[in-house]
């Protein structure tokens, strides 16, 4: 556990330098949500933008050739993959709740009313669009690098717009959805957190393959 935390913290003292940038990309999702009067939209956008910051820890360790001081550590490869995930899990975390404390202020200011459902859907809606992204490019960042594996970023993002498409043509699946979601939040939340937990196992899976099959 202790190796997973150093990896972690490596993590983060790469994207130190960073963090000014990453800070003011969570400054226009606010704006956004302002715009469209929607903490939904505004806390769905922050986290897609949020995910995209994924790549940076890959391209600083490509940049500056740090494979080899990755080899040399007293630390398991396995080790060195969960300590990235947790990483791009608290910088989610981070930036989810930044999000839900100053979207509803700025949309309470412009006199919109933000309910506790309001907020945790938006939560809900927030965590799972960022887990799409993450467990889409972490593997394929591994496996491709950092500007091939970009790619994967765009699968759950074209994932995401034929579900829209869908639910746009057939209201009736639509509001069958909200009906759902309004009578049993509970389940809502149950099934989110199950849906993520198995698509994080499965992707830290696949990045510690790749990451053992590069030793052979």
């Amino acid at each position: 556990m202790s190796n997973i935390l150093k990896s972690t913290k490596l993590d983060i003292a790469l994207v130190k330098p960073y963090f000014k940038t990453i800070c003011f990309t969570l400054l226009l999702p606010i704006v956004f949500a302002a715009i469209n009067r929607s903490l939904l939209t505004g806390v769905s956008f922050a986290m897609c933008f949020i995910a995209m910051t994924t790549g940076y820890t890959f391209s600083i360790t490509e940049k500056n050739s740090m494979d080899r001081l990755f080899g040399i550590l007293p630390v398991r490869k396995s080790e060195l993959v969960i300590g990235r995930y947790v990483f791009v899990l608290a910088m989610g975390l981070l930036s989810l709740i930044i999000s839900l404390i100053a979207q509803p202020l700025v949309l309470k200011v412009l006199g919109e009313t933000v309910g506790v459902f309001d907020i945790v859907t938006a939560a809900i809606a927030g965590v799972f669009l960022f887990a799409l992204y993450t467990v889409f490019q972490i593997p394929g960042y591994y496996k491709y690098g950092s500007i091939k594996g970009r790619v994967f970023m765009y699968i759950p993002v074209a994932g995401f717009l034929v579900t829209l498409l869908l639910l746009s043509k057939m209201p009736a699946i639509g509001n069958s959805i909200i009906s759902v979601v309004e009578s049993s939040p509970i389940l809502l939340v149950f099934l989110a957190v199950f849906a993520i937990v198995v698509m994080y196992a499965v992707s830290i899976f696949l990045s510690i393959r790749v990451m053992k099959n590069k030793e052979m």
